[in-house]
């Protein structure tokens, strides 16, 4: 599963409660901007409405070698998933403090696929306590290696 696309906000400013694989409905310029790894998902969020899942503010960049056929690089693009996926979605989503958010584009069998979770958002302390964490296990692996290396 190749990367295209991360979202690094995704994971500092929100806990990851559930995710879900999800089609796309791109055109040809999109995909071909995307094969050359043109885009950013830093600040799209998707939305149930009506019955279907459509992702917002997600930029994919106009594709160079294209003419006048070329995409709108913010438009609103349709997401593909199951029936009762969309219900968890909607459901997850109504609840205050939940949003549902791309984590990333990917690769699968020829088709661009995105990763998409529920969110709930982190409290400044919470993230405090992700870097603390981070850092002590940074700090740990490296007086290990330091310690490997001097026997």
């Amino acid at each position: 599963m190749a990367d295209i696309l991360t979202n690094p906000k995704a994971r500092r400013d929100y806990h990851i409660l559930d995710t879900f694989e999800a089609g796309i409905v791109l055109h040809g310029t999109e995909v071909k901007a995307l094969r050359a790894g043109r885009g950013q998902i830093s600040d799209a969020f998707a939305r149930v409405e009506k019955g279907e899942v459509f992702l917002y503010n997600a930029h994919i960049d106009e594709y160079v070698q294209a003419n006048r056929f070329n995409h709108q690089p913010k438009a609103p693009r349709k997401l593909l998933l199951n029936k009762n996926e969309i219900r968890k979605l909607y459901e997850a989503g109504s609840i205050k403090g939940n949003t549902i958010v791309p984590l990333s584009f990917y690769w699968k069998n020829n088709k661009v696929k995105v990763q998409i979770g529920i969110g709930k958002g982190k409290e400044m302390s919470d993230k405090r306590e992700d870097l603390k964490r981070r850092d002590d296990e940074r700090e740990m692996k490296r007086v290990t290696m330091k310690y490997l290396k001097g026997r």
